[in-house]
């Protein structure tokens, strides 16, 4: 990583927390069964982690789950996509103010939104992932595990490195089908 996204980072972090200690939320876990709405959040570069997200939403989508998903292009730009605007938004590099916090508008209102589970599929690392999942009202927050970052997340899994999205996903269902049986 470069000095500057260093910097850019280490600002952005301190912005994080900064909204993070005004933040009000509901927190609480709903299970799997009982949730209604599910936030994603993931990094859209990459076409077969693009193509097994898709098939995730329509698993979710299936279950009768309300899902809402945010994609990041680590690129300058968001290629033309056709997807509807109802179900999935984008942006990229360009949409970042200078310490790397998403400006736009749907963004805002994703985070506003009051999602039963936030689901952060962010294998990646992508700071406005990372910053989009900790200003989140969602009550139940899910994300990879990384030193630090247990003030973002409500449950954090480990064992992503080298192993891929398909794998990262099969953890996120599987713990939480496990904590289904215990609410």
């Amino acid at each position: 990583m470069s000095l500057i996204n260093n910097i850019k980072n280490t600002f952005g972090n301190y912005f994080l927390r900064k909204e993070m200690a005004s933040l009000s939320r509901e927190r609480g876990f709903l299970s799997m069964n009982d949730a209604k709405t599910i936030g994603i959040l993931f990094e859209a570069t990459d076409k077969e982690e693009f193509e097994l997200i898709k098939k995730y939403v329509l698993y979710l989508r299936e279950l009768k789950k309300k899902v809402k998903v945010i994609g990041y292009f680590s690129g300058g730009e968001t290629p033309a996509l056709t997807y509807s605007k109802l179900e999935y938004d984008f942006f990229s590099k360009k949409d970042l103010s200078w310490y790397n916090k998403p400006k736009d508008t749907f963004v805002s209102n994703f985070i506003q939104e009051d999602y039963d589970i936030l689901i952060d599929l962010n294998i990646h690392d992508h700071f406005a992932l990372r910053y989009i999942a900790g200003i989140s009202k969602a009550r139940f927050k899910v994300g990879r595990h990384k030193e630090g970052d247990d003030h973002i997340y409500d449950l954090m899994i480990e064992g992503t490195d080298g192993k891929g999205m398909k794998y990262f996903m099969r953890q996120v269902d599987t713990y939480l089908i496990m904590l289904n049986g215990k609410s």
